[in-house]
């Protein structure tokens, strides 16, 4: 399916062709059938001779409305620019182009309506000032049909440009992230809260539990429907009706955003490129009252222009959004900025970064997936999909590192174990990221928790002192032929631990906790010193420091007069 919007001069035509392609007509309201005046936005669908389907999103042309037509246009894969062939362009028509252009429609064809009330030569004049009009903007190589909506003379050669506009009009990307920029809600009898809007992302299926942004709501996926017929599931780029249970219709509104939980990134402030109008009076600075216009959505917002203090005319630029609230966003959308005050189009973009790292003053924000990896240093390869809607692989764990700064950790690694000297350091002195490091580097070297240069051997590991309390076990005499200092680099390396001046191997303490380990399994209520004395076989001497250090290591807790499990036990 292809979505297409109509743009155009108000009272131009546009709802009568939809209505004359379709038999639908697009103009819901009471009001706007009395008026003959689109006000808010109208849906129709057909097929084509090819066997496409499409479908129309007939926006209001009135200059009043335009909050209602810039709702209209986001995902959309191409649009109709309608010219009454006896009024000519006007000026809705030139702003509803650059909207068209703003929002990122790369394909379009021309309706030169009403040829019933003209004569030659005045679609041949009418034909010669649009083509000077789209010259320079996505649809000067676009096709100029003349047509009549009301005797059908044209509508053959337009359906025809229709599907070839179709077959010419790429597909919606699909991230696999399904989001749906709401722009209708209405209470169906029968059926409870059912809300519209253009799938631009991923998929949904009838069960689905989603998530409503801003309010935070959930609700569930009652039935799906897409051109009127009803479905299971539903692909991005399609019109999509969604029956929604658990929640209010009064609950929601234009411009809320129907997504699944923990898929996107909610942003209130980011980065992106300005394209200003060559037609605005005035620069553009961060002075004056913005709105932005994503998807269905408008939002208040500040403006930050990046670099120099304002973008002129006609120029391209960098700016930092201020979001009056978050919305799901993904680098690559597009938006409309428009001046409140002035009520005009100031011109629009594309979003570059959802997830400002740096300070407004160094921000020089581009699509680059490697810049946000940069400015992170360290970042998840889950937060990276969520901020860039790329995925890669996590280089350490769950991490993925920017080249400089792994090569700084690898540095500071080595500079520490250099200044250690040949008995290196122990692993757990490092913090997370530098141990998930080590195990990489071919020059480091991992024993017995004790990080070295690969191929420097300490000899004071083969210190005979270190099997003699191995073999004395729970009950050990004090060390001879060895200096203290000696002694606390073998228990840095986690072969010997000392408690109340008595030295003990390792294995010692593997043997006091199996002990407690039995003594609290006969008694849960826990174990006196005299009973962990008697167990191990050992005098107090031995007895207290060995139930001491379980303690310091969080094996066993003294309550009293005994000693409970720890939670490390």
């Amino acid at each position: 399916m292809r979505i297409i919007a109509t743009a155009g001069h108000v009272d131009h035509g546009k709802s009568t062709l939809i209505r004359r392609l379709t038999g639908i007509n697009p103009d819901r309201w009471i009001e706007e059938q009395e008026r003959g005046l689109t006000i808010d936005l109208g849906f129709a669908h057909m097929q084509l001779p090819s066997g496409d389907s499409i479908a129309f999103i007939d926006v209001p042309g009135h200059t009043r409305f335009i909050g209602n037509m810039l709702a209209g246009v986001g995902g959309i894969n191409a649009c109709i620019l309608v010219v009454d062939g006896h009024e000519g362009w006007k000026p809705q028509t030139e702003e509803h182009l650059r909207i068209m252009q703003l929002v990122g429609v790369k394909h379009g064809i021309i309706a030169l309506t009403k040829i019933d009330l003209c004569d030659a030569d005045d679609r041949e004049l009418a034909s010669m000032d649009i083509a000077d009009h789209v010259a320079g903007t996505f649809l000067q190589d676009a096709p100029i049909v003349p047509l009549s909506a009301t005797t059908g003379e044209g509508l053959d050669e337009f359906i025809a440009a229709l599907d070839a506009l179709a077959q010419q009009s790429a597909p919606s990307s699909n991230h696999h992230r399904p989001r749906l920029f709401i722009d209708r809600v209405f209470a169906a009898k029968g059926s409870g809260t059912v809300v519209t809007g253009t799938l631009t992302d991923g998929s949904f299926a009838v069960g689905d539990n989603v998530l409503i942004s801003p309010s935070g709501s959930e609700a569930k996926i009652r039935g799906i429907q897409t051109l009127g017929s009803a479905v299971e599931t539903i692909e991005p780029g399609h019109r999509v009706a969604l029956n929604l249970s658990g929640i209010e219709h009064s609950e929601l509104t234009r411009g809320d955003v129907v997504v699944k939980a923990n898929n996107w990134h909610f942003s209130d402030r980011v980065d992106a490129s300005l394209h200003v109008l060559a037609s605005l009076s005035h620069v553009v600075s961060r002075r004056g009252a913005f709105t932005v216009h994503i998807g269905s959505d408008e939002i208040p917002a500040r403006v930050r222009v990046l670099g120099p203090e304002s973008i002129a005319p006609g120029h391209d630029g960098l700016v930092r959004l201020h979001l009056s609230r978050a919305v799901p966003l993904l680098p690559g959308d597009r938006y409309v900025l428009r001046e409140s005050g002035r009520s005009e189009t100031v011109g629009g973009g594309e979003i570059l970064d959802v997830a400002p790292k740096l300070p407004a003053s160094r921000a020089k924000p581009t699509r680059s997936v490697d810049r946000v990896i940069d400015e992170h240093g360290w970042i998840t390869a889950d937060s990276l999909t969520l901020l860039t809607g790329e995925k890669r692989d996590a280089q350490f764990g769950e991490w993925i590192v920017a080249a400089e700064v792994l090569a700084s950790t690898i540095a500071t690694i080595e500079s520490l174990i250099t200044k250690a000297g040949d008995g290196g350091i122990e692993l757990l002195s490092l913090d997370e990221r530098q141990r998930l490091v080590v195990p990489t580097l071919s020059q480091l070297s991992i024993k017995e928790g004790r990080v070295t240069i690969a191929g420097v051997h300490d000899p004071l590991l083969d210190h005979p002192i270190i099997e003699q309390l191995a073999q004395a076990g729970c009950a050990p005499t004090a060390p001879t032929g060895i200096t203290p200092p000696e002694l606390r680099r073998l228990a840095k390396a986690g072969l010997l631990f000392e408690r109340e001046g008595e030295w003990f191997h390792v294995s010692a303490l593997e043997t006091a906790r199996a002990v407690a380990v039995k003594l609290l399994l006969a008694n849960q209520d826990g174990f006196t010193m005299s009973q962990f004395r008697e167990a191990l076989g050992v005098t107090r001497k031995h007895a207290v420091p060995l139930a001491g250090e379980l303690d310091a290591r969080a094996m066993t807790r003294r309550r009293g007069d005994v000693r409970i499990a720890g939670p490390k036990l």
